[in-house]
């Protein structure tokens, strides 16, 4: 199936009689007829539901749905994009290890592996993806784990070179990670270009309408863990939790989301709620339709900035003379995503007065839903950095994130312009 009819029709495959829409399975427990069907169930030997910390029926289609989108062989919704994130690299670190982030990616992120894992002792080390691969090839050592990545980085909206840390991370036998949250797989599908492992805060453009905060884990299939058997343990060798069994024997292509699903949900708990999903695939039913709209407005507001005089500059990749054009025209031929970056001429103070004067375009946390909205990072969600890890990041002090919603293009404009004129 093409990516709009997954959209709408993936996942949940209804049987005679049974609903047209998927339902909300609102129940924390499954009954069972003997005790050896549940304990078959514990050990992994057979699948189905016991408690939905691990697994309900409502999240299960929706993940399944966003793995059908991502060209995935399985996937597991979390509570939040943040915790998508933390499963996908603690899935295979472990205390002593050491994994590589972009240093351009969400602050929230950021924090979560530069300060909170080097609590649990696994170390990351930030890399400019601008480097040569020379350059980060020295960063690599023999427990680095993993290179993550943000397709689109929020908030300087720079592209990813996907294919090339694909082929970096493989040649040393380690996966890439990638955040692909603001392209969705719509716009992108980063394993076609070699990542292995996905991760989603649906909270944003898969939910698109600011109902649901939640998160996705999506893995390949196709990494081979045990050509690399002694750098991850955890899905190669016997797991004593379940009895002895490798995940990676019994498992195979979905070895990765097993693991994750019985061990960390289990641990950790941070499971996405029915009703949770069931908002999530409500969005998910639209998604081919929305993306196209955010990248048109987005699209006709960068224009417009770029072409005013008040404006000192503006990160776009559907700019021509944008630095990432050349690398969006490859990974997101139709469009990357609603949001853009941009800085007034002036002072911080004139940004303040700009954002306040909006009267339809909203200030909020947010990013990435149908309304429109600003944030100024520097003074909002990136300021736990310091000035200069704001300038590692490419994040300017003057620097205002637009995401562009899904209103009509002139209502949006119009409300721009009078912005600025205030200024």
């Amino acid at each position: 199936m093409k990516k709009g009819t997954i959209c709408v029709q993936g996942g949940w495959q209804p049987k005679n009689g049974e609903a047209r829409v998927l339902p909300i399975y609102q129940s924390t427990t499954f009954k069972y007829d003997s005790s050896e069907q549940m304990a078959r169930l514990f050990d992994l030997k057979e699948t189905g539901y016991f408690y939905t910390r691990l697994q309900n029926p409502t999240c299960d289609a929706v993940a399944a749905k966003i793995a059908a989108l991502e060209g995935g062989s399985a996937a597991m919704l979390t509570s939040s994009g943040q915790a998508a994130n933390f499963y996908a690299v603690f899935n295979i670190c472990c205390e002593g290890d050491h994994f590589l982030a972009a240093n351009n990616i969400y602050g929230g992120t950021f924090n979560l592996f530069g300060v909170t894992m080097r609590r649990m002792g696994i170390e990351c080390t930030f890399y400019d993806p601008d480097c040569p691969d020379e350059e980060i090839e020295k960063l690599i050592r023999p427990n680095t784990k993993c290179i993550f990545g943000e397709t689109i980085t929020n908030p300087a909206c720079h592209i990813y070179d996907i294919e090339r840390f694909a082929r970096l991370a493989h040649r040393h036998g380690i996966p890439l990670i990638i955040d692909n949250t603001f392209p969705t797989p719509v716009n992108c599908r980063p394993m076609e270009w070699g990542a292995d492992i996905v991760t989603h805060s649906t909270t944003k453009y898969m939910d698109g309408h600011a109902t649901a905060v939640g998160g996705a884990v999506v893995e390949s299939g196709r990494f081979d863990w045990k050509a690399s058997a002694d750098k991850f343990p955890g899905l190669c060798k016997p797991d004593a939790s379940y009895h002895g069994l490798t995940f990676a024997d019994a498992f195979g292509p979905t070895a990765y989301i097993t693991k994750a699903t019985a061990q960390l949900q289990r641990d950790f708990g941070a499971a996405q709620s029915p009703e949770n999903a069931f908002l999530l695939n409500m969005g998910l039913e639209t998604l081919h339709l929305r993306m196209k709209r955010h990248c048109e407005n987005a699209q006709a507001v960068a224009e417009f900035l770029n072409a005013d005089p008040r404006v000192a500059w503006v990160s776009f990749s559907g700019l021509p003379g944008d630095k990432y054009h050349a690398l969006a025209a490859k990974y997101c031929p139709n469009g990357g995503c609603g949001v853009l970056a941009f800085g007034l001429k002036g002072t911080r103070e004139d940004a303040i007065r700009f954002m306040d004067s909006l009267r339809l375009v909203s200030i909020a946390t947010h990013v990435a839903d149908a309304r429109s909205c600003v944030l100024h990072p520097a003074s909002h969600t990136h300021r736990q950095l310091s000035d200069e890890q704001l300038r590692a990041a490419g994040i300017a002090p003057d620097l205002i994130r637009f995401s562009v919603g899904i209103e009509d293009i002139d209502d949006i404009l119009a409300d721009v312009r009078q912005a600025l004129d205030k200024i």
